[in-house]
């Protein structure tokens, strides 16, 4: 009968190639030559019976089946490590946790409810990314992602985090030198602020002014700092500028009885919640309690 492959440390060199990018920096990092872990890697290639990495002379590539294997090994080695820290008695999660959010999300949601959730958990790092684009999960080791609006067919798993209203304001300054627009059209007749990429949520003027944004910018934050500046009416998520109209450094441009269209967020993240680490689960689970967006 064969030998068992001891498939876990076939899988921690994996993850170790695709971390460090090529092989001799894997074979540093664990102590062994580089042609043991070629070997190790092809090994685990045949007995898979597919090709997880696009060799050139200058670098190493992720195939798709190779994305989608170090997603899967990565999780089942945080689940190792989770597992025999619990029976040693260590039952705090602990581990990096890198997590894509728009910098309006993290500004206003994330980083309220931090100091208690690391306070909580002390062994707990965090990568935070702050941008509005889509991020592919798999490809930029992504363990969590906050995705404002509606939400593409994928393979993806999604965790809803609530909603909030998309409002048109603009600041006092820009009010005393154009005047308070009393439609959607008059408003169209003036500059305003807009993303430099097509939003899932759509433009908010006509479409035949929607290139026509003279500031544009790639994230809400950016936008709420250059409205709040006066430079021009932006559309804004109602959480993200609560306070700005309460103290009137904002003020809404169109009728108060007109209904701003809601934009959806969510928790997005691969493979099945059983199955997520639990220094991932304990985040999730944070956002899905604390990190709600409402009005």
């Amino acid at each position: 009968m064969p030998k068992d492959p001891n498939r876990a440390a076939e899988m921690a060199v994996f993850v170790r190639v695709v971390e460090a990018g090529d092989f001799s920096g894997a074979a540093r990092a664990l102590g062994l030559s580089p042609s043991a872990v070629s070997k190790l890697v092809a090994r685990l290639e045949a007995r898979l019976g597919t090709r997880l990495f696009r060799r050139s002379t200058r670098r190493l590539a992720l195939t798709s089946e190779g994305e989608t294997f170090h997603a899967r090994a990565a999780a089942i080695l945080a689940e190792i490590d989770a597992a025999e820290r619990e029976a040693g008695g260590a039952r705090l999660p602990a581990g990096r946790v890198r997590i894509a959010s728009s910098a309006s999300y993290a500004t206003h949601v994330l980083a309220p409810l931090l100091p208690n959730f690391l306070e909580r958990y002390p062994d707990i790092a965090l990568d935070i990314v702050q941008s509005d684009a889509i991020t592919d999960l798999v490809a930029d080791r992504t363990d969590l992602a906050i995705r404002a609006g509606p939400l593409e067919s994928s393979g993806l798993i999604a965790r809803s985090l609530g909603e909030t209203a998309l409002v048109v304001v603009g600041s006092p300054s820009w009010i005393e030198r154009h005047g308070m627009p009393a439609t959607l059209a008059d408003l169209a007749l003036h500059d305003r602020l807009g993303f430099s990429y097509p939003r899932a949520s759509g433009d908010w003027l006509q479409p035949a002014r929607s290139e026509d944004s003279r500031v544009r910018v790639n994230d809400g934050e950016g936008i709420r700092q250059l409205a709040l500046a006066g430079v021009a009416p932006a559309r804004l998520a109602a959480f993200t500028i609560r306070d700005d109209l309460a103290a009137g450094r904002l003020v809404r441009l169109l009728p108060l009885d007109s209904t701003p269209p809601r934009e959806a967020f969510h928790a997005i993240y691969v493979g099945r919640s059983d199955t997520l680490p639990q220094r991932v689960q304990v985040l999730l689970d944070e956002l899905t309690i604390h990190g709600i967006v409402r009005d």
